[in-house]
């Protein structure tokens, strides 16, 4: 029996899966470097090193949740006024906001050149440096607003071979593009002052063509098995792989790990297959956490906004002083109550919102029917 619109757009799906533990683990990236920058931090650099390299795969599984998620509930596909009009009150609006709350309460936390001139402002605004973490805004918005490219690649490729095509031939200009960033960027002194790179959509088409083909796949991989075997031996290589390439700059920067590297890649890859396998196991067992799963994926693009915001104050108020002394016990309660917040103001946030248009549109509707009776 074919799901209903509304059917689709309640039900927990693996792009729910990948988004929920996507935002869950980014938030521990940021929490990670605030802890270098303590001594105790620098102390233990390897064992930061190893948890950073372990959730370095957020961005990829974001992109590809996305897709997945995007293209099982848009059938039948949805006007394109309809789509970036719904797009723009559920990723525009929130990514506005934020963006203002860093530059205007917190902005300290801009990156590289902070402004200084309304040209330098309005330039934060759009290219991700208002605060650590909105780089990645920069790059989802982008994937986001070529949704039509999307659709006609999954209206195309609809037989094995196309399926195969698009991916090998994907495979093979990444590859290059690998390759030509590692040769020509990262080893070099252009590395620090191409950053923007790392903003262009182009970086993560792979996880955008795989999110398609994962949804265009799915009643065939829903009953693989033994999918977690081969990402746990090759996610296993990958994160040491990681780890030594870190490990090689002095001091320890985390911002040297970037998602272009072949290590990286092969990790976000096995990783994506990770959380693919506990979603094909969850929703074969029709387990509580599906609904969980599904109100954390509902919530995930609006939590990691915030979640630097919070943790700021965290850090600020008793964040750098426990980590100082307790580098391990502070980091942990740091990134649980950064979490926990996150989600829960993104929460009472959305209530409060969703209260006052109720509250606007019944003095709206009292008025006009008012005017009416006066008429």
């Amino acid at each position: 029996m074919r799901e209903t619109k509304v059917q689709r757009e309640q039900l927990a799906d693996v792009g729910d899966y990948l988004k929920a533990f996507a935002c869950t683990a980014v938030m521990g990236q940021t929490v990670l470097s605030l802890g270098l920058t303590t001594a105790a931090g620098q102390a233990q650099r390897v064992p930061i090193a190893w948890l950073y390299a372990a959730i370095k795969f957020t961005a990829p599984a974001f992109i590809c949740g996305i897709l997945f998620s995007t293209m099982r509930t848009t059938i039948p596909r949805p006007s394109l006024t309809q789509y970036y009009r719904q797009q723009w009150h559920a990723l525009g609006v929130p990514t506005l906001w934020w963006t203002l709350a860093y530059l205007l309460i917190l902005p300290s936390v801009q990156q590289h050149q902070p402004a200084r001139t309304v040209e330098q402002f309005l330039w934060q605004m759009v290219n991700g440096n208002a605060a650590p973490h909105l780089w990645y805004n920069t790059m989802m918005l982008q994937i986001i607003l070529l949704m039509p490219v999307w659709w006609v690649l999954r209206q195309w490729a609809t037989t094995i071979g196309r399926r195969k095509f698009l991916l090998e031939s994907t495979t093979i200009t990444y590859a290059l593009g690998m390759w030509a960033y590692t040769y020509w960027i990262y080893d070099t002194a252009r590395y620090g002052r191409w950053y923007l790179t790392d903003r262009i959509f182009l970086g993560f088409v792979p996880y955008a063509v795989l999110g398609i083909v994962l949804y265009l796949v799915w009643p065939r991989v829903r009953q693989w098995r033994w999918l977690a075997v081969p990402c746990l031996v090759f996610g296993g290589v990958a994160v040491g792989w990681q780890v030594h390439q870190l490990l090689q700059v002095q001091p320890l920067s985390l911002v040297r790990s970037s998602y272009y590297l072949p290590a990286n890649v092969l990790y976000a890859l096995s990783a994506i297959g990770l959380i693919v396998s506990l979603a094909i196991w969850q929703l074969r067992r029709q387990s509580r956490w599906l609904p969980v799963i599904h109100w954390l994926a509902t919530y995930a693009y609006r939590a990691y906004l915030a979640n630097v915001f919070w943790l700021t104050l965290i850090w600020s108020a008793f964040g750098r002083q426990l980590a100082s002394r307790h580098v391990g016990w502070g980091l942990l309660l740091c990134y649980v109550l950064t979490w926990v917040w996150s989600f829960t103001a993104t929460y009472l946030l959305h209530l409060t919102w969703q209260k006052l248009k109720t509250i606007i549109l019944n003095w709206r509707n009292r008025k006009c029917h008012e005017r009416n009776q006066s008429s």
